[in-house]
Order: structure tokens, then sequence, then C-alpha cells
């Protein structure tokens, strides 16, 4: 069996890690000695998450119970807790959460040591760390399946945001829904990766006979979507048809605003955006800086 893949990348800021499907890119500010020590960390907790996992999957696979968890470990109980406000109401599974859990599990070893900032990053579910001062500022794109940049949000340490998530039909994982990306900042990586999939499978045009679905296990056999239906194609729609699925994707993202489990989300559907904004209103309609992830001083 292969072992997880420990290194930095060649600009010799960022670390790597590798192990089955779960792939992080990491980077921290602080003293030389805080951010060796944070890199270990990483490091060390990393190689035991995807093992511990593995052990519970068959529970992480089935739907959530709002009521009760059975799963023990603490990466798992927390997957549980981020998709548990939405399981009286739709189908969900703990593993709508996996990405942005991991990452918040991985940020939390770093930062025993004194960081100014670090990030995790599970393929674009990252969890963030910010002391009192500080700020990131981060880029969103419209279609995960490429570089397609459009906007950027600016997340300082008073804000409540530690989480970011993108879900959409394009995007690695499978969706209900039809939007091309749903771009989420909630308080936490899992609340992020849980309520991005939620609102990304409500931008929907249910009935449209051109939308092609397929259910989730020919794809994969063993997803936890089971017999679901999955988006593979959405054909060109009409201004209405957009402007249909993104008001029932905003009307998602609303509710979940009022009950305090997002900040703020953006909604991105065949060129078309909505953003539902924090109190701050730092999200800008255009990108000023071409990088994915950019940090900055706080002013």
């Amino acid at each position: 069996m292969a072992r997880a893949q420990i290194a930095l990348l060649p600009d010799g800021r960022r670390l790597h890690l590798q192990d089955g499907p779960i792939d992080l890119i990491i980077e921290a500010w602080g003293a030389h000695g805080a951010v060796e020590a944070a890199y270990r960390a990483a490091a060390d907790r990393f190689v035991t998450i995807l093992d511990e996992l593995c052990t519970e999957l068959p529970l992480l696979r089935s739907a959530a119970d709002s009521s009760r968890c059975e799963l023990t470990g603490i990466v798992a109980r927390r997957l549980h807790a981020a998709v548990a406000p939405f399981a009286n109401d739709i189908f969900i599974t703990p593993m709508a959460a996996v990405a942005g859990a991991v990452a918040e599990e991985v940020l939390g070893a770093m930062t025993a040591a004194p960081l100014a900032r670090a990030y995790v990053n599970n393929g674009g579910d990252i969890a963030l760390h910010l002391a009192p001062g500080e700020a990131f500022t981060i880029a969103m794109i419209d279609r995960p399946d490429r570089p397609s940049l459009f906007g950027t949000v600016t997340i300082a340490a008073e804000e409540p945001v530690r989480g970011i998530a993108t879900s959409g039909w394009r995007g690695r994982s499978f969706s209900l829904g039809i939007a091309d990306a749903v771009t989420v900042l909630a308080p936490t990586a899992a609340m992020a990766d849980a309520a991005a999939t939620v609102i990304a499978n409500a931008v929907d045009l249910p009935g449209h006979p051109g939308i092609l679905r397929v259910p989730a296990t020919d794809l994969q056999p063993d997803s936890d979507l089971g017999g679901h239906l999955v988006t593979r194609h959405v054909p060109e729609l009409t201004r209405g048809q957009i402007a249909a699925a993104l008001d029932a994707g905003e009307a998602a993202a609303l509710s979940l605003q009022a009950r305090n489990l997002i900040a703020a989300a953006a909604l991105h559907l065949q060129g078309q955006t909505r953003f539902i904004s924090v109190a701050s209103d730092n999200i800008a309609p255009q990108l000023p800086n071409p990088a994915l992830m950019k940090a900055t001083a706080h002013a």
C-alpha cells in the first residue's frame, strides 16, 4: 500500500500532503520556527486521518440523522455535526462535509504553533487561521473545471468566517443541481462544505428535458448518493431559466444565512452570478489579481 506523500512544493513555502483521495496544499506565516513546527504537526496528524475515516466509511456514506450520531472518530463526528442541520429536510450524508472537515482537522493541529496566518486547501475547500489584525483575499471561480476567476472576497480576522468551500455539477464531486459553482463562506470549513453542497443542489430546474441526470451509482458504484440522480449535462439556458434556477439557490442560501449556518455565498450559472453578502460587503465583482489565493496584511 502506498504511503502518504509529504513534501514542500518547489516554492519552498507551501507544503503538499497527499494520501489516497486527500490532497492538501498548506501555507503558514509566522516566525520560521513556528512555521516549521506547524508543518510537522500537520504532517503528523495527516497520516492518520484516512485510516480513521475508512474504519467508519459505511456510516459516513449513510444518510445523516440529526437526532443521533453513531460515529466515534473526531473527524467523523465533525462531518456529522456539519450536515446535521440539514438532515431533517433533505437527504445528506456526512461525506458532504469531508473535504472541509479534513482541512479543518489539519489546520487545528498546526495552530498549536503561534502563527499569523495559515490555510489548508483541500481541493478548493479551505480552512483558515487568522490572528488578530490579519486577513486573506481569496479569488473565486465560476467553473471548477477550467481557470475562470470572476471575483474576490477579503476575509478579515474579525469576520465570522474560517471556512470556504465550492460545489457544483462541474466540480470533482457529484451534484443534484445545475450550478456551475457555488462558493460559500462559513464559520468553519466543514460547515462551508456541507452548505455549498446544499445550495448547489438547490440551483436547479426540475423537469427540464435537456438536463441529463444519471444515478450516482452508475458513475461510482460506492457513491454515498446511491441511486439519486446527479447532473451530467446542462444545455444552454435562457436568461429566464438561469434566473429561475438562481432564484431557487438564492432562497436556500438566504435561509441558511438566517440560521447563521453561512456568512455569505456566490452562486454562478452560465455567466450569471448572485451574491449573498456578509454585512461588510467585501465581495468584489472584479478580480484585481490573478492568483488563486493571495494572503495580504489587513489594512
